[in-house]
């Protein structure tokens, strides 16, 4: 098994939204603000190498938005979704598969490009593209509160092309040998969280937007875009007790520093991150 980071680029979204009801005073200290009160993020995606099948976990936000979309986000840097598979080998072809955490534009958008002629088609052609089925009806009739971030065009040409394949719902599911999937319901509705378990005997997490950054860590640091916070921090609670252990890793998608560390308690008994080099996770 091998893994690789993808980055696809970094945006901007409002400090306030991103921190929920932490003051600015305290957040504005690990991430400061710009002049609008927006704050830089990742959008950083992970591939997995495992066997025969090269696993892509989110795809970013794309560029095919009109640049009057673009223009609220700031998305910037030199990193692209496709640029970055290809300086570890790899061109959309050869992606088999495409989990999808949730369908959110920041974390769907890549999954879909446009041709010239301005038809959408999916990025990874002999992909398929994994998704929670009870998710996706929500993404095709959001309410009022997500209604912008599930954007159709980021998931009707996966429907039109036949390329949607539905990871089972149940408590823990096992999708495939070494990965497993649980479903978190505070962000989003069943927004899916995969572990992955190394050949070390080492697991690595992508928490996608449950845990979007290590400034999240503290558990009142819940998103404003999070539909049901209270069930958020219930859901960081149990995440907590079944990372916060030995040889279990974290992988960030929205910070814009630290990629991968672990969930470990402070001498006050507080959560806090120790940031961790995928290498070193990963060498046997």
């Amino acid at each position: 098994m091998k893994l690789h980071i993808i980055e696809t680029g970094k945006f901007k979204l409002d400090g306030g939204a991103m921190f929920g009801v932490v003051p600015k005073q305290m957040w504005n200290r690990m991430n400061p603000a710009d002049d609008n009160n927006m704050c830089t993020w990742s959008m950083r995606c992970l591939l997995v190498v495992d066997g025969d099948r090269r696993i892509l976990i989110d795809t970013g936000m794309g560029d095919k938005q009109d640049e009057r979309f673009m223009s609220h986000f700031e998305p910037h840097g030199d990193e692209s979704l496709i640029t970055s598979l290809s300086e570890v080998g790899y061109i959309p072809d050869d992606i088999t598969d495409v989990f999808l955490t949730h369908l959110h534009f920041d974390h769907c958008g890549g999954a879909v490009s446009k041709h010239n002629n301005d038809n959408l088609f999916p990025t990874f052609p002999n992909a398929k593209y994994w998704v929670s089925e009870s998710h996706l009806k929500t993404a095709l009739s959001p309410n009022y509160r997500e209604k912008a971030s599930f954007l159709k065009e980021n998931i009707q040409p996966l429907i039109d092309y036949g390329v949607i394949a539905y990871v089972e719902e149940s408590e823990v599911t096992q999708w495939t040998e070494n990965i497993s999937v649980k479903f978190y319901n505070g962000h989003t509705t069943s927004m899916m969280v995969p572990t992955i378990s190394l050949p070390n005997g080492k697991k690595l997490t992508y928490p996608a937007d449950l845990l979007p950054s290590s400034f999240h860590v503290r558990m009142p640091y819940v998103m404003s875009y999070d539909i049901r916070p209270l069930v958020t921090l219930e859901d960081k609670a149990k995440f907590y007790a079944e990372v916060a252990v030995p040889d279990h890793y974290i992988f960030f998608e929205h910070d814009p520093e630290t990629i991968t560390g672990q969930i470990v308690k402070n001498s006050k008994g507080r959560f806090e991150i120790k940031a961790a080099n995928l290498d070193d996770i990963t060498s046997l």
